[in-house]
């Protein structure tokens, strides 16, 4: 017998602690805000008073023809309104556009630093599906609520009590009419907020799982042809896109019944001002009251009505962009903080490198990758690291800029910690742009000039004969370069880089022996002046260094 599904105890309790953690951090990132937000907020309440503006110059010109007056200066006042307010509206909208990139670009640098930087080896390593879905799409679930929610969230708690008032001023039941069904109209928008907010963390968790799942399979796309599981994996994919589309359904129909909902309401309110406002100047009225109407006042209110539920509407209308913000932080909240640095002196010349005592174990793991290593690296001097694969080489370099945890001793160049800026690093398998081989050099210095990169690529031994030279397209995978050509693409990089540190990983690995003796030259041009470590099993390139060390 097939029983639905429940969730754990455990589960929920979890989900309700991101759920927690999810409004802290969004309330964290209100508090941040730029001048733009609060300029954007300025313009909406300001619009809200040339509203009032708009009806008294409607109200005051119906009033001077019906009495035969002067109807320029009213005419006037109602252009003059609904010109300012169409450019206080363009004013926001670009208020709360800019105050939405800043936020963005804040919180992806923030995101960005947690997910590579160092304090990602103080808990578990996030999969990448999950980093890219939270860079991206989470990142821009933030974009509505800044630039729409937050400005509409303060004028619809000030305006419509504002615009009550005034209305206040000319009938009191219409104020009052007015206020009574504000209440139904607020309480409608809570009960649809809290369906749409489980609904949007149910959504945008759906497409956590789609992206994780979707990255797994195209990584594993070999593996599945070869065990020809091709259906399975689709059949996968199908069931969580199609969880997805459910899911995202689900928060428009939410969606689409709470407009109609809030437009019920403020129809209804609008439509009994006008009958109250009809039958008072009609002297019509089944009941007695304590004010009489005139064409005047009974217009501004009429005029009014509509304006007061105006905030609200846009209020509506942004507040699914509120719980899509929700739903993404109770994921972002979970990444951590980046730790705050002091900002480091740059190294004027090559220093000398000590590692002491330095130890590196990776969450999770057995045994340390290395433990209790010591090395001095004199200045301007190559050391070459030997070893057999797993003997903690690239460990080693990695420390020096931050991919690694320093679990004990501790790292010098000369008397302070390194800082990657001061780093240039050639990986073994360096980053390949869909971009030209110049741009591609130009990578780690992008204000380099033409002549510079092309002695950079000429040190190394970069001989370009294919069409365009430097300037020939390559796409993502260095389509066009052989192994040994992005080896020394990689090299002109670093030696583009002015840093007095050079990091070199591997440089002539896979490489045959007529290559790797071809590439020696190049690595002696990149390592010139500069202190050097390369990671390596090769004795000809051990061969280059001042000192060997083998672990």
């Amino acid at each position: 017998m097939n029983r639905p599904y429940t969730q754990p105890m455990g589960a929920r309790i979890v989900q309700i602690d991101h759920i927690s953690a999810g409004k802290a951090w969004l309330d964290r990132i209100e508090r941040s805000g730029s001048p733009a937000g609060r300029r954007a907020r300025l313009f909406t309440l300001l619009d809200g008073l040339a509203a009032i503006a708009f009806a008294a110059g409607l109200a005051f010109g119906v009033d001077a023809i019906a009495g035969h007056r002067a109807l320029a200066p009213w005419l006037a006042l109602t252009v003059a309104a609904m010109a300012i307010r169409g450019l206080l509206a363009r004013l926001a909208a670009a208020a709360g556009a800019q105050a939405a990139a800043e936020a963005k670009t804040g919180v992806r640098a923030e995101l960005t630093l947690s997910i590579f930087g160092k304090n990602t080896f103080g808990g578990p390593r996030r999969p990448t599906g999950e980093a890219v879905t939270a860079l991206v799409e989470g990142v821009e679930a933030l974009d509505g609520h800044v630039a729409r929610f937050l400005p509409a969230r303060l004028s619809a708690a000030v305006l419509p009590l504002l615009m009550i008032a005034v209305a206040a001023i000319a009938s009191p039941i219409c104020a009052v009419i007015l206020l009574a069904t504000l209440v139904p109209f607020i309480v409608a928008m809570v009960l649809a907020g809290t369906a749409a907010a489980a609904e949007s963390r149910a959504q945008f968790l759906a497409l956590e799982r789609l992206s994780g799942l979707f990255l797994d399979r195209v990584r594993a796309l070999p593996v599945v042809l070869a065990f020809q599981a091709e259906a399975p994996t689709t059949a996968a994919l199908k069931r969580s896109a199609s969880e997805l589309a459910e899911r995202t359904i689900r928060v428009l129909r939410v969606a689409f019944i709470s407009s109609a909902a809030l437009e019920f309401f403020a129809a209804l309110s609008v439509a009994l001002v006008a009958v109250y406002c009809g039958f008072n100047l009609l002297r019509l009225l089944p009941f007695p009251v304590p004010e009489t109407l005139d064409l005047k006042r009974a217009f501004f209110v009429l005029a009014l009505a509509p304006e007061v539920y105006a905030p609200m509407r846009r209020l509506a209308a942004a507040y699914h962009d509120r719980q899509a913000a929700q739903a993404a932080s109770a994921s972002l909240s979970t990444f951590v903080a980046p730790e705050a640095r002091p900002a480091a002196t740059p190294l004027a010349k090559a220093p000398t490198i000590r590692f002491e005592g330095v130890t590196v174990r990776y969450p999770d793991a057995d045994a340390p990758a290395v433990e209790i290593f010591s090395l001095t690296a004199e200045a301007g001097t190559i050391t070459a690291l030997v070893g057999p694969s797993g003997a903690g080489k690239s460990s080693l370099l990695n420390l020096l800029l931050d991919l690694a945890p320093l679990t004990g001793g501790r790292i010098l160049a000369d008397s302070a910690a390194p800082s990657p800026a001061d780093i240039a690093w050639a990986g073994q398998s360096p980053l390949i742009l869909p971009a030209s081989i110049a741009d591609n050099i130009a990578l780690a210095r992008r204000d380099a000039t033409r002549a510079e990169i092309e002695a950079a690529a000429g040190a190394v031994g970069l001989v370009l004969d294919r069409p365009g030279g430097l300037d020939f397209m390559l796409d993502e995978r260095g389509g066009g370069l052989s192994g040994g050509e992005r080896r020394r693409l990689s090299l002109a990089r670093a030696l583009l880089k002015p840093a007095p540190i050079l990091l070199l990983d591997e440089p002539t690995a896979n490489l045959d022996a007529a290559s790797e003796a071809a590439l020696l030259p190049a690595i002696r041009a990149a390592a010139q002046g500069r202190t050097t470590l390369i990671a390596t099993h090769s004795e000809a390139v051990a061969a280059v260094a001042d000192q060997v060390v083998r672990l």
